[in-house]
Order: C-alpha cells, then sequence, then structure tokens
C-alpha cells in the first residue's frame, strides 16, 4: 500500500526509503511522495481473548499482553493531518479506548490522490490483516505518538 518503506535508523533516506521515527517523519516521507497519499489509519484497542490461560490472565491484568482489536478505521489526506497530537484528540470523538493507530499510505494516480472504492477496499485489508495480528506491513504509534514495534513470536 505504500510506496516509501519505514526503517529503524533515524534520518537517514536512501533512494525511496526513509527511516520514520515518529509520526512526523511519517508526514514529511509522504508529503515528499511524487504521487498524493492518503493515510489509511487503523484504531485498536487491546482485549483479553475468551480462550487464555490463567498466566495470560494474570500479565493482562498487570498491564501486559492480550490481543489487538481493530476498533475503528479512517482515510486523512495529508492536508487534514498536521500533528500527532491533532490526530490524537480528533480520534478521541469517536474512540476512546484505543492503544495504538496502525498507519498505511495509500499512492494516488496522475496527481489526483486515491479515493471511494479503493480507499475503503485497502481500509477493509488493513483492517482484516490487523485483526489476524499480520502487522509487519504497517506503522503502529501508541497513544503518544511514539513508533511501537513488534517481534515475531
Amino acid at each position: 500500500m505504500s510506496p516509501f518503506v519505514p526503517q529503524t535508523r533515524p534520518g537517514r533516506q536512501n533512494g525511496d526509503t526513509m527511516q520514520i521515527d515518529s509520526f512526523e517523519d511519517l508526514l514529511t516521507a509522504a508529503r515528499q511522495q511524487a504521487e498524493p497519499q492518503r493515510l489509511l489509519l487503523v484504531f485498536a484497542g487491546v482485549e483479553l481473548p475468551d480462550d487464555c490461560t490463567p498466566e495470560q490472565r494474570a500479565r493482562f491484568e498487570a498491564g501486559d499482553g492480550g490481543a489487538l482489536v481493530p476498533r475503528m478505521a479512517a482515510d486523512k489526506g495529508l492536508e487534514e493531518l498536521s500533528s500527532f497530537a491533532a490526530l490524537e484528540q480528533e480520534s478521541l470523538q469517536f474512540c476512546q479506548d484505543w492503544v495504538l493507530v496502525f498507519v498505511a499510505a495509500l499512492s494516488g494516480r496522475q496527481g489526483m490522490p486515491a479515493t471511494g472504492d479503493a480507499v475503503e477496499r485497502a481500509l477493509e485489508q488493513m483492517t482484516e490483516a490487523i485483526g489476524q495480528g499480520a502487522l509487519s506491513a504497517f506503522l503502529a504509534f501508541n497513544r503518544q505518538g511514539e513508533p511501537v514495534s513488534f517481534n515475531p513470536g
């Protein structure tokens, strides 16, 4: 979905790969693309699965573990996003119990941003992937706007 590939080292840009260390880095990288970008956002909460073990329940109650569950999806043009703080504030109007926001970029064509069906399909695919635990294709940020990475396994 994204024409740029996020990395984990600060301040480096190489071809179409740019280091993303903050939401603002993401906005900068998206604005530098040749085609207009729409950011796809899936806000996820954490729940304890019904089939959890007693150990998993104890970890969850101590603030660790759980399953990521998509709560809300949205798309935004870059002109609609000034900062992570503004996004976080706006999100509270619709979904207050999210802990992570997953982000991908959908590129437009011939100078026109992606719209309509393409955006809807991409958001549906993204939401489904996150619900299934396929997280590697997306950037994730916590409620403080800090990037989050996931370890396999």
